[in-house]
């Protein structure tokens, strides 16, 4: 197995299949670089180079007491490009991921990276504020910390439905979907997990998305029921320079492991990786 080391000595787990230009996937919460294997296997593929790594917390990485927020998180995607020196890089995120890959941009500058895309992505930011009134009142993250402090598993079981849709009428997610989302979160220790939820909630990455100066893809379902459109896609793509905006009709917040919606998501991001 393959670890980058953090700056407070954290090993990360990281994968690295095939070779070519690198496309660098960072996972949503609460889950691991797994979540993200259909997409690299896709463009490993198609003469791509994938590399994906578990946050701080969970998974195959370290579990510290510290550093579950955006910052380290960013500065631990750091460490693993700079681990295997990737240049060109097209990084893509999803949910938290979206933010830890815009505030390394925000954070490290973009001289490694060729491209980025945000799927079902957290910035700008989550909370509703007065200045943000689009957002989710805090009562919601309060209710996401009692449900990971209290009966994790469960609450990861519940989760899953709204996740993926399989709430909706016509869903064709499958069981096994929903299974790998609870297995995958609870390999994430309880404190990560209980930290991330400020961490993706109250950090406003609208600085971070005005200093992106390389073409990016923002892609949303307008059906997300864990990251509203309007508080995230909606915003993002006005504040990112010259950014190409896809709104996917009816497509829930784990879009890229939904039949239907994984389809086009893969070809969206092939596209937009070779042109």
């Amino acid at each position: 197995m393959a670890y980058a080391t953090a700056k407070d000595g954290t090993r990360i787990f990281f994968k690295d299949w095939g070779a070519g230009q690198p496309v660098v996937f960072s996972h949503g919460w609460p889950l691991t670089a797994d979540a993200w294997d259909p997409q690299m296997k896709w463009m490993v593929d198609h003469g791509f180079r994938g590399v994906a790594h578990d946050r701080r917390g969970g998974g195959r990485s370290g579990q510290p007491w510290d550093g579950n927020d955006l910052d380290t998180y960013a500065d631990d995607l750091a460490a693993v490009i700079e681990e295997l020196d990737l240049r060109d890089v097209i990084l893509v995120g999803h949910s938290t991921g979206g933010g830890e890959v815009t505030r390394y941009m925000g954070r490290h500058g973009t001289g490694r990276v060729a491209k980025a895309v945000l799927l079902g992505a957290i910035p700008p930011l989550m909370l509703k504020t007065q200045a943000n009134p689009e957002g989710l009142p805090i009562e919601v993250f309060d209710e996401i910390r009692e449900g990971v402090a209290k009966d994790r598993s469960q609450f990861y079981k519940d989760l899953s439905g709204p996740f993926y849709g399989a709430n909706r009428e016509g869903s064709t997610v499958s069981q096994g979907t929903r299974d790998e989302f609870w297995l995958w979160s609870m390999t994430v220790g309880i404190k990560g997990a209980y930290d991330c939820v400020k961490a993706f909630s109250e950090t406003d990455t609208t600085e971070d998305l005005k200093k992106i100066d390389v073409p990016t893809l923002i892609v949303h379902g307008d059906d997300d029921q864990i990251v509203p459109i309007v508080a995230a896609g909606a915003k993002s793509s006005k504040l990112v320079k010259g950014a190409v905006y896809k709104v996917y009709e009816g497509a829930p917040h784990g879009l890229a492991m939904v039949p239907k919606f994984a389809e086009r998501f893969n070809a969206d991001l092939l596209d937009f990786a070779r042109n």
